[in-house]
């Protein structure tokens, strides 16, 4: 059946499979992790769990990121629209999935909490949506900008050996500029005031708490 026949039924039964995969199944990419071809680092135990944590924070921003998307296509207003948020949210899965595999390596796990920020980015993307396609993408923008500074705070933080976590940071830096570029062709706006500053700091409560938990 073609997307834009789906009806709102398929369209819940679509997005609670999407939700379960995210938070509790193994996304797979579309692309090779450009980790691959990169030799393991020999890394102690305390770089490793710090490494880790950098990556567990990540992995959980991808959650959060395939969830705000969801959210926004699920009430999005303009079917083009729709089929970009769709389109950033495949590749966001590609980060996923490389976060995840990374996390492996790391003799780590994901953030337990990840269906609790699933739900609650869920719900924003929806609420964004609901204000307009502007808003909605508008959200993509701050949000991407956002996820760009903190990877290259990340990129900072690593371990200077831990080369295969830094290139997939990288390559997912260089992704998230793209993403917030086109939402903001698309007719994206600036959101205003204190709305960049509430998602500031309510990623900040996610990252203290996905580093350890």
């Amino acid at each position: 059946m073609n997307a834009r026949t789906l009806s709102p039924l398929d369209r819940l039964l679509a997005g609670i499979e999407r939700a379960l995969e995210t938070v509790a199944g193994a996304p797979e990419a579309n692309r090779p992790s450009p980790a691959h071809g990169i030799a393991h680092a020999e890394l102690d135990d305390a770089e490793r769990r710090h490494a880790a944590g950098l990556m567990r924070i990540n992995h959980t921003g991808e959650v959060c990121a395939q969830a705000l998307y969801d959210g926004q296509a699920a009430l999005a207003r303009n079917e083009a629209n729709r089929e970009h948020l769709l389109h950033a949210a495949a590749e966001e899965t590609d980060h996923l999935a490389w976060c995840g595999e990374r996390l492996q390596e790391l003799d780590s796990r994901p953030s337990l909490l990840n269906p609790l920020w699933y739900a609650g980015s869920y719900a924003i993307g929806a609420l964004a949506a609901l204000a307009g396609d502007a808003v909605s993408l508008g959200f993509v923008v701050e949000t991407e900008r956002q996820v760009e500074a903190h990877l290259a705070e990340h990129l900072e933080r690593l371990p200077a050996q831990d080369e295969r976590s830094r290139v997939v940071l990288a390559r997912m830096q260089e992704d998230e500029v793209r993403h917030a570029q086109n939402a903001q062709a698309h007719g994206g706006i600036d959101l205003p005031f204190p709305i960049p500053q509430l998602m500031q700091a309510s990623s900040m409560v996610m990252k203290t708490v996905a580093y350890r938990i």
